[in-house]
């Protein structure tokens, strides 16, 4: 294998009693101030002020903490129903980037809504910077090694050599192979993709309409490369084989292409002008 990374890092950054900060935890936040600092320095070219950014970031992150927690919870409430105290413990770990960005959607855009706020164009200012924010992220879900994928048989892989990654992979890896089995870097390609969503979301902003449609373009987008992105990954399976993500892009799709194909219209630099 030519391109075989090995990975050795402590998954965990500190840790004090049952406080934990992981590399995961470290990029998410990470990943979340510079998408909102990106909004409010696009913001300002719209005449939007940054105040009002700050504060919608601030309902919607909340609400994204939660989506993003509480899908993780359904996923896995096998576990959870029996250890029901362990719901609550958002530091140790667990969450689910799809409630993060439909629970952040739904709480911001409501707030934005009943401060009479230019939500759609907020919309459309976020669209780029959000898979920004997840492409940080996923830098702390390489190092962590906590999302399993698949072994694989092409020229790159990861190994993760930490002996605490290990024993993750001892305890629940389904098939039961070693760490030591280079596996598909399933979130590289992930941190890849958003990057390109990112690009055309950058691209496209401007130039469709109505306005808050770029942010929608993304969601689906999103929803198009993680269904195939995670064949390659283990996850819960729910149903005909397909994990919960799979499920959701596949809804997500259903409800979102008819939508962008019947109202989506493209527009002029003239137009965007006048």
């Amino acid at each position: 294998m030519l391109l075989e990374i090995s990975i050795g890092i402590n998954p965990i950054i500190f840790q004090y009693k049952s406080l934990i900060i992981s590399w995961h935890g470290f990029f998410t936040m990470v990943g979340v101030l510079v998408s909102v600092l990106l909004v409010a320095r696009w913001a300002k070219k719209e005449n939007i002020s940054s105040e009002i950014v700050y504060s919608v970031a601030i309902w919607g992150v909340l609400g994204g903490i939660i989506g993003a927690r509480l899908v993780h919870v359904i996923d896995r409430w096998d576990y959870y129903s029996q250890n029901f105290g362990q719901i609550f413990t958002l530091w140790e770990g667990g969450i689910a980037i799809y409630g993060g960005i439909l629970g952040g959607l739904l709480v911001g855009s409501v707030y934005a809504v009943l401060c009479k706020y230019p939500v759609r164009k907020l919309m459309d200012l976020t669209a780029p910077a959000v898979p920004i924010s997840m492409a940080i992220g996923r830098i702390g879900d390489i190092i962590n090694g906590e999302h399993f994928s698949k072994p694989t048989e092409m020229i790159w892989g990861f190994v993760y050599t930490h002996s605490s990654v290990q024993s993750l992979y001892n305890k629940f890896n389904p098939e039961g192979y070693s760490s030591f089995v280079p596996s598909h870097p399933a979130v590289a390609y992930e941190l890849i993709y958003d990057l390109f969503i990112a690009a055309i979301a950058w691209k496209l902003k401007d130039i469709i309409r109505p306005q808050g449609m770029t942010l929608i373009l993304f969601i689906a987008l999103y929803s198009f490369g993680r269904f195939f992105i995670s064949f390659v990954r283990y996850d819960k399976e729910w149903l005909l084989g397909l994990n919960q993500a799979q499920l959701i892009a596949i809804i997500l799709l259903v409800i979102i292409v008819p939508f962008l194909v019947f109202k989506v219209k493209f527009i002029t630099k003239a137009k965007r002008i006048s």
